[in-house]
């Protein structure tokens, strides 16, 4: 009998593990709200006002935050007219609770207004954040 708790333990633990991983890196889009006062603070993050901006939560421990730093990079000069802005956890932890980042790396996009459209956990791929940028700059 113990043997099928085991078992079915261990089936549930890799199901778990492989639905977290499935939407890792997956961009959520977010609505923006209706009341920008009802929202995180976004004044102190150096978002853009003439366009879109990237923010990405990362620490110097972290090692897919470099994927993401790469992959944003690359995005934001293919693009032009893209700001990006990367956060350090460790230097500014109450922007990460402003913004209820759990995990790191974590990714948001803000537009010109600088409302939060999307939010990814995890190293998002270049397609994904092409195609959520693409609109916002027209």
């Amino acid at each position: 009998m113990s043997i099928i708790a085991l078992i079915a333990g261990l089936t549930a633990a890799a199901l778990a593990g492989w639905l977290l991983t499935r939407r890792s890196g997956v961009l959520q889009e977010t609505a923006p709200a209706a009341d920008a006062a009802a929202g995180p603070d976004t004044s102190g993050l150096g978002l853009a006002d003439d366009g879109p901006t990237v923010v990405h939560f990362s620490a110097p421990w972290c090692g897919p935050c470099t994927g993401v730093r790469k992959v944003v990079d690359q995005v934001c000069a293919d693009l032009g007219g893209v700001a990006h802005v990367e956060i350090d956890l460790d230097s500014n932890p109450a922007a990460a609770r402003e913004f209820s980042v759990l995990s790191l790396p974590t990714t948001f996009i803000f537009d010109a207004a600088g409302q939060q459209r999307y939010r990814a956990s995890g190293v998002p791929t270049a397609a994904d954040l092409r195609a959520a940028l693409e609109p916002l700059l027209s």
